[in-house]
């Protein structure tokens, strides 16, 4: 009898250390970069559970889940590459959350003085024009990634599209339009408001109101390719009140 315990006790602690031993493995929007890898350091200081964390764009990431990326956790900057993964049954149904939301802003290098208020008219478009000065116009790829979708919708909305496509310099993620106006590559750029707080070498001159854009949301998932019983407990961790204060001090909006 205690033999026989000893080995269920074996076999369980070997279970849970391998287990722990896998990594659990994360596919995340750029843009989370700075807040991901905080919360993350503290889940795997909590739990004693390895996370691995891939960023890049979240259409990119959404392809290569599609093409057989072997993935335990998604989190998108839209929920219209979730969808997209959602419907070709890739997520573990029911484990779909919203993370958190964010805000687009208009940046410029830090040492531009130019504040512009976003108000649709003719000396919004006479201000972007001049402080453009025929250079580029930074913002991720208006067809594809999330930021760029949201930015194409708010210039449009306030009649800006066709006055900056010409100039635009589209980029394959968030932050690679974020380092061009950093770089002063680029005079204007488009990115998250928490993107614009990680980058000293940038200043907000505006912010666009939330109507001109669809709902920036972030939503994570569990993927059917996951084989981490720990990635669960990775994905509540996200969601939980411990985390909040984590997401709210990087400048993210939570639920």
């Amino acid at each position: 009898m205690h033999i026989r315990l000893f080995l269920m006790a074996a076999v369980f602690c070997c279970a849970s250390f391998s287990a722990l031993a896998q990594t659990i493995t994360v596919f995340a929007a750029a843009s989370l970069k700075e807040v991901l890898d905080e919360q993350v350091a503290a889940f795997e200081k909590q739990s004693g559970q390895k996370v691995s964390i891939s960023y890049a764009g979240s259409n990119v990431l959404a392809r290569q889940i599609q093409n057989g990326a072997p993935v335990d956790i998604f989190i998108s900057a839209d929920k219209e590459w979730m969808d997209y993964l959602e419907a070709h049954k890739l997520l573990v149904p029911q484990s779909r959350i919203n993370l958190v939301s964010n805000q687009l802003v208009l940046i410029a290098p830090a040492d531009n003085p130019v504040q512009l208020i976003l108000k649709r008219g003719p000396q919004l478009e006479h201000a972007i024009r001049q402080s453009l000065a025929g250079q580029r116009f930074a913002i991720a790829d208006p067809e594809a990634v999330p930021a760029g979708k949201y930015a194409k919708a708010a210039l449009q909305s306030l009649g800006l599209w066709a006055t900056v496509q010409p100039f635009l310099a589209s980029t394959e993620n968030v932050r690679a339009a974020l380092t061009l106006v950093a770089r002063g590559e680029t005079p204007l750029g488009i990115v998250y408001r928490t993107d614009a707080l990680a980058e000293p070498r940038v200043r907000v001159i505006g912010v666009f109101k939330a109507e001109l854009h669809p709902p920036i949301t972030y939503p994570a998932a569990l993927l059917q390719s996951s084989q981490q019983p720990q990635a669960k407990a990775l994905l509540h961790y996200l969601g939980s009140s411990a985390a909040r204060s984590v997401w709210q001090s990087r400048g993210f909006i939570t639920p």
